[in-house]
């Protein structure tokens, strides 16, 4: 699907234009060291990585040298150079650069915090929580991050305010406690920032790390509103939480040393959560940055929230699949913004629209098909330069959704002298209609309605149409569905790790944005706003940060993984009247594959009842079931660790509080035998005393499905107790046409319902 203009272009192993077109052409590279295997003639590290770097290039610079998330070095280097440097002794991998892209109210009273506020010790401890927020700055300006009624800066918090373009120490408060911007990586590739287009400093001239920071923790705000749409109060998930932003992404993208330094500098800073709408392509984990830097900030306690991205309804779309990881799909809120569409045949057609200006007059007006208004094999588009103002001047035009951003079209139109915009969805993106701060008057329709107003242009000599603004509508039902451009799984790194994790509000989300920006996005938009609408997994993963900062809060001797897992089993599959969470995609019951364990509960989070947890002990087993080499493992684990050889390791044992379970192709392997696959968990009592019996319930007859023990007795708090789940098909069977099915595990003690989902494949 087309992206918004402020989300950059799809991840790349960077090269794009600067494809090497010879083997001298140098790019960016993070080498891994072994820093225990520094010879004794070193008397620092960074002593030996120099070395070692001056060995195969008298001109190379270290960009950046990291020693806590990463014990290695940024560098530039020509490919020769790199494998030279990578058969040095004490290296364990040079990595190529990535380029990261971003995934780009009323979301407390939809998710239950408003009515919920006393079960939360926001005043106290939640206030004692720093939200880390990697992503495109901050504008400190806004009035989410007023500090008021909010104690001294936590005594643990070890950051900086850095100054810089349009920035200084003074625009820290006790609410935006730290700031700081990374660019070394950006600048060694594409060259120095031009300071009179982009602040050098972590101020947000983008609109979307504002956005994300106020979404996890703004403070409350009374009568905010985009241009009076979504008008009420605005509050951050964690509104007493403290706000530290680390400026990763610019107008070129995100890169992966940037990354790197900034989740350094954040853990070294003490950030107790961080938040990364941020996402590249698909690669092993030893390979990605963010997979690596989140390893260690997990180590030091540290909850690490990455949006799912925005290539759904594709499976194996997923981005952010490691399982220290939570990763976090979108779902729509109970909110709509309809904006009709009249055509002059009489029929009228549902759209979305956050238009606000002067509207069209009530009477029925030209309406023209672009792509009968242009000479472009892809007029329909209505991409710049593609529509000739002498068909298009007074008219209303309809444009097909796709390639470039929705607000463009809309730019485009107006400057060939249209007065309007309907904007119809394609198969790509069927029904899920994303509202816009459109420049001109215009709705966006869904796929059918599209059809049947593109067919009414076609045939009607004089087509003619309207358009009708309402303002907003609450109370929509169903809601939330699985937004169509959540990305989905299975994940493709390991199959055995179901992801996404969860899904969050994502869809017309209202949150802070940043005066250097229009809404639209657009560089011609010269309307400023306080806060903006907009959709994306960057949205519902700043969501789910905030729950993890309130629970954190409630909880601080809690893990990552006990938060995560407290969030998981307590998601919702199913609305108040029994049918599942729809996906709006395919108009179907969704599944594990596109919401994961389901949609948050917060207030059913505070008290799971029993968690899964994980320790960086249980993580590392992982890392040997997969049978990654000790450099790989060392590579992220950053120390001297050997898998045992005695010791049989399963991806399957993780202690995840969902299940994958990955069958061979034919069931039973063929007309004799049964394929078994079992699942090792633990749960640990984090409530009070108390037994738990199991349920199961399967969407499959081919898969039988038994848990040994069925019931678990709790004496204390903290106290562990182990099942195992033994899944065996039917003998003989082929797999499903689908390769795929679902099914469902949950332990109740009358009061609390611990759930996890299933789901089978078979490859």
């Amino acid at each position: 699907m087309e992206k918004p203009v402020w989300v950059f272009l799809l991840f790349c192993f960077f090269s794009g234009p600067f494809m090497a077109a010879a083997a001298a052409q140098k790019k960016t590279y993070v080498v891994h060291m072994a820093k225990y295997q520094m010879p004794q003639t070193f008397e620092h590290h960074l002593h030996w990585y120099d070395a070692s770097l001056k060995s195969v290039s008298d001109t190379a610079d270290m960009i950046y040298a990291y020693k806590t998330v990463v014990h290695g070095f940024s560098t530039r280097l020509t490919a020769e150079e790199a494998q030279r440097l990578e058969a040095q002794p004490g290296v364990l991998a040079v990595v190529p650069e990535m380029r990261y892209e971003l995934h780009t109210t009323r979301t407390p009273q939809f998710l239950g915090l408003d009515k919920n506020a006393d079960l939360y010790p926001e005043s106290t401890s939640t206030s004692e929580v720093i939200i880390g927020v990697l992503d495109t700055g901050v504008w400190p300006e806004s009035k989410s991050f007023d500090d008021t009624g909010l104690g001294p800066v936590p005594s643990s918090w070890k950051g900086e305010c850095e100054s810089g373009t349009n920035f200084s120490a003074s625009n820290c408060n006790r609410k935006l406690i730290g700031a700081r911007f990374f660019s070394r990586g950006y600048e060694a590739t594409l060259g120095p920032i031009d300071e009179s287009k982009e602040s050098r400093s972590p101020r947000d001239d983008d609109g979307h790390g504002t956005h994300t920071a106020t979404t996890a923790a703004g403070s409350v705000v009374e009568n905010a509103s985009l241009f009076g749409y979504a008008s009420g109060t605005a509050r951050g998930m964690a509104a007493r939480a403290r706000v530290a932003a680390y400026k990763v992404c610019w107008a070129g993208g995100c890169f992966s040393s940037d990354i790197l330094a900034a989740i350094e500098k954040a853990v070294e800073d003490n950030v107790n959560v961080l938040s990364m709408s941020l996402g590249g392509g698909i690669s092993d984990y030893y390979k990605d940055s963010v997979a690596s830097g989140a390893f260690a900030a997990m180590e030091k306690g540290i909850l690490i929230s990455c949006s799912a991205g925005n290539a759904g309804p594709s499976p194996y779309s997923l981005s952010n699949t490691s399982p220290w990881i939570t990763t976090v799909g979108a779902g729509t809120l109970d909110r709509d913004f309809p904006a009709y569409v009249s055509i002059g045949d009489g029929k009228n057609f549902s759209g979305v629209s956050l238009y606000r200006g002067k509207s069209l007059p009530g009477t029925l007006l030209p309406f023209i098909y672009a792509a009968n208004a242009s000479n472009s094999a892809n007029g329909n588009l209505c991409m710049t330069g593609t529509l000739i103002p002498e068909k298009v001047a007074g008219k209303v035009v309809f444009c097909d959704r796709g390639v470039n951003p929705r607000v463009q079209k809309g730019a485009v139109v107006k400057a060939a002298g249209g007065i309007g915009m309907v904007l119809a969805n394609t198969a790509a993106n069927g029904e899920e209609l994303v509202a816009d701060s459109h420049l001109l008057p215009a709705s966006a329709v869904g796929q059918k309605s599209g059809d049947i107003i593109r067919k009414y242009l076609i045939s009607d000599p004089k087509p003619t149409v309207t358009i009708l603004f309402e303002g907003t509508k609450l109370g929509i039902e169903p809601s939330p569905v699985v937004a169509a451009f959540s990305s989905r799984g299975p994940n493709s790194i390991t199959p055995q790790v179901l992801k996404p994790d969860i899904i969050a509000p994502g869809v017309n989300i209202l949150a802070g944005w940043s005066k250097a920006v229009g809404p639209s996005g657009l560089p011609i938009d010269e309307r400023r706003v306080d806060f903006n609408i907009i959709s994306g997994t960057s949205m519902s993963c700043p969501h789910v940060s905030g729950l993890a900062a309130l629970i954190k809060g409630a909880h601080l001797d809690w893990s990552p993984a006990a938060i995560r897992s407290a969030l998981m089993t307590t998601a919702y599959t199913a609305y108040k009247n029994g049918q599942k969470i729809q996906d709006i995609a395919t108009g179907k019951p969704s599944t594990p594959f596109d919401h994961g364990a389901g949609h948050v509960d917060p207030v059913s989070a505070l008290n799971p009842g029993l968690v899964y947890d994980l320790t960086v002990d249980d993580y590392l087993d992982f890392l040997c079931a997969l049978n990654y080499t000790s450099s790989q493992i060392n590579s992220l684990a950053r120390r001297d660790y050997t898998c045992d050889s005695g010791k049989k390791y399963s991806v399957n044992n993780l202690n995840y509080p969902s299940f994958a379970v990955v069958f061979d192709g034919v069931l039973g392997g063929g007309s004799s035998g049964s394929s078994v696959v079992k699942h090792t968990r633990t749960l640990t009592n984090v409530g009070s005393p108390g037994t738990y019996k199991v349920s199961i319930s399967s969407e499959t007859k081919l898969v039988k499905i038994s848990v040994e023990p069925e019931s678990l007795s709790f004496t204390k708090a903290n106290e562990k107790k182990s099942y195992t789940v033994t899944f065996t098909t039917a003998t003989g069977s082929s797999a499903p046409p689908s390769a795929e099915g679902f099914g469902r595990i949950e332990w109740t003690d009358g009061k609390h319902v611990v759930g996890s989902p299933i789901a089978f494949s078979w490859t």
